[in-house]
């Protein structure tokens, strides 16, 4: 029997995660974006160059409220959200294809330190930038031809990752 919101077995629990987002801008990604955070346990959003994207109206279509309960943040530059991340000691790791990154599965996890999980603009990706400020860089094997996905599918798998190693210590 298919079980409904009120009857699911699953513990509710934070992550010490920020999830960073340069330049997200399509706002049903923006959207689907809160409610894997939410499903995730994800601490707290950063929205980086979106300027007045935020519109709770059309988020809330792909969020089904979960914008409502999940913490966000916007940043106005590049420089404010790193200088946030490196003085508050997070481990910085950028979900990209590069020609350094290494497979999701073997991203470290350090014990004891908050992750910010650096995602990219739809077309562009993560911004030379960011990458340059990461600590790791990762990327999600794929089998097909295609060598990218949605932004917002890439950070729910990334997400599983993520969680399931803080959960292993």
């Amino acid at each position: 029997m298919q079980l409904h919101h009120e009857s699911v077995p699953f513990q509710h629990q934070q992550f010490p995660i920020v999830l960073v987002c340069d330049s997200i801008l399509f706002q049903p990604n923006i959207g689907s974006l809160f409610r894997i955070s939410e499903a995730f346990g994800v601490e707290k959003i950063f929205f980086l160059g979106i300027g007045n994207q935020m519109n709770p109206r059309k988020i809330n279509k792909t969020s089904r409220n979960t914008h409502r309960h999940v913490a966000y943040e916007l940043f106005e530059t590049k420089e404010e959200v790193a200088s946030y991340l490196i003085e508050n000691d997070f481990e910085i790791i950028a979900l990209e294809i590069t020609s350094d990154s290494k497979p999701l599965v073997e991203v470290v996890i350090p014990k004891n330190k908050k992750i910010a999980l650096l995602i990219g603009n739809e077309i562009e990706g993560v911004s030379e930038y960011f990458l340059k400020k990461s600590h790791q860089i990762t990327h999600i094997e794929m089998f097909g031809k295609n060598s990218s996905m949605n932004v917002v599918q890439a950070t729910g798998i990334a997400l599983y990752e993520l969680t399931r190693k803080i959960k292993q210590y």
